[in-house]
């Protein structure tokens, strides 16, 4: 299969200008990690400096963990709207009968769902380990500021990104009204967190080796999703409203 990445550029820069358009998109990425993360900063920030180390290493395990919360929900939201809201615009048509193939199209798709989430979930840890820095006693410092954490959100952040987003996508495509894929998609994505879950819970211990394993496992099955929903992208369906008859329609490169 031969992707072009302009044709790819060029999807992603239409997201982009819609975002720019669209309050509620804007509005999305900016409230979404403050609702979900100011309790547990708040907690974070209220330890005191005489607090025991494995009470403030657990408190700080679940707060570092839940950062992971922001690449997991935020992209789901904005992927679901993604097919969903061009067809809503009347703008679905005149792209799909432009020379791009579905694997383009949805990898455009994907990518500007993807960058901004990332960017936004960097930020807010980015905010958070240096306000703790800052502001917080020398043994909240200490179990923070640590690679391990740095390594996790680096690594896992943006594959947890991608399921979420192929998910989104794939609910995005198949759905007809945009909050109803908006709330499933963000519903759908929620199994990603299981694994911080466990990690929280200290069902187990993360070592590089369990990291390194988890990561290759994650971009496998984000590319394999990535194929997935290529396959269940029907053009026809999408135009027409009616089912396609080939099990594959790409337009012309």
């Amino acid at each position: 299969m031969s992707l072009s990445s302009t044709r790819i550029r060029a999807v992603i820069r239409k997201e982009f200008r819609e975002y720019r358009r669209n309050r509620f998109i804007i509005y999305t990425m900016a409230t979404l990690p403050i609702f979900f993360m100011a309790l547990p900063v708040i907690e974070l920030f209220n330890i005191p400096a005489s607090s025991d180390a494995a009470i403030v290493r657990t408190q700080v395990d679940v707060t570092m963990l839940l950062m992971l919360v922001i690449p997991v929900v935020l992209p789901a939201t904005i992927a679901a709207y993604s097919v969903i809201g061009e067809r809503d615009q009347g703008t679905l048509e005149p792209l799909l009968t432009t020379p791009i193939s579905r694997e383009e199209f949805l990898l455009g798709k994907s990518l500007a769902a993807t960058i901004p989430s990332i960017a936004m979930a960097y930020l807010f840890f980015l905010v958070l380990v240096v306000a703790v820095r800052l502001a917080s006693p020398s043994v909240v410092v200490h179990a923070v500021w640590k690679p391990s954490w740095f390594v996790a959100e680096v690594l896992f952040a943006p594959l947890l990104a991608g399921w979420s987003v192929w998910v989104g996508t794939a609910i995005s495509a198949r759905s007809s009204d945009v909050r109803v894929a908006q709330q499933l998609g963000t519903l759908a994505s929620l199994p990603a967190l299981v694994l911080p879950l466990l990690m929280v819970l200290q069902v187990f211990r993360p070592t590089a080796l369990t990291a390194v394993v988890l990561a290759l496992s994650l971009a496998i099955i984000d590319v394999g999703a990535w194929r997935v929903v290529s396959l269940m992208f029907d053009r026809e369906r999408l135009i027409t409203g009616k089912r396609a008859v080939s099990m594959r329609i790409d337009a012309p490169s």
